[in-house]
């Protein structure tokens, strides 16, 4: 498990970091097939010709350019909506983490969650403690954020740090949510037509003419 190198205050931080998700929290289950004798059935994929069964590890994807010509991974290059070359980004492992950049709980809600982690804090002798400042600090409801890639890759997500009511702190990583806010446009104001209240049924009735 790689080691996430943190400094707080000009003091380094090392902890250790325990992915927790729902197979942790709740469980989990697997089925299994069997066939007539007992024995494990393992899965292959029927081809496109209806006859040929190809076995688990059977089929790979590649690359291939627009004239058909096998393309390796190394040589595409990334790039965004304009057509510029994206820059990519390296493992958060590789490098000492500052935490400077405090997010507010609004900018904090802006993101889907997609992995937590539990830290712990490590030395190379063993076990380790958080410095009482950071613990302070985030007691008091501070949450830092920084980016996060944990192999590299050309997009980093946003890290939280952040503790709760338990005392665990946590790495909660991210992306911020795409949400654009709708309203109905402004209705014009509405006319009714009154009709005319002499109508032709309605006119006064003379009782002379009785």
């Amino acid at each position: 498990m790689p080691v996430l190198q943190l400094q707080y205050q000009g003091k380094d931080l090392d902890c250790s970091i325990n992915k927790v998700d729902r197979s942790k929290l709740y469980g989990y289950k697997t089925t299994e097939v069997l066939d007539e004798e007992g024995n494990k059935c393992n899965l292959a994929t029927l081809s496109s010709d209806g006859k040929t069964l190809i076995p688990s590890g059977g089929v790979a994807l590649g690359y291939v350019s627009p004239k058909g010509l096998w393309r390796e991974k190394s040589d595409l290059k990334a790039v965004d909506l304009d057509g510029k070359e994206i820059e990519p980004v390296t493992s958060t492992f590789k490098n000492r983490v500052d935490l400077t950049d405090k997010a507010t709980v609004e900018e904090f809600f802006d993101h889907n969650i997609r992995m937590s982690y539990a830290l712990e804090p490590t030395t190379e002798e063993g076990e380790a403690t958080f410095p009482p400042e950071l613990v302070k600090d985030l007691a008091a409801g501070t949450i830092y954020r920084f980016p996060f890639s944990y192999r590299g890759g050309m997009t980093a997500d946003t890290a939280f740090l952040l503790q709760d009511s338990d005392n665990t702190i946590w790495m909660l990583v991210g992306k911020k949510a795409d949400i654009r806010l709708i309203s109905y446009e402004q209705q014009g104001a509405a006319t009714v037509e009154v009709e005319d209240e002499a109508g032709d049924d309605d006119e006064d009735l003379d009782f002379g003419m009785m």
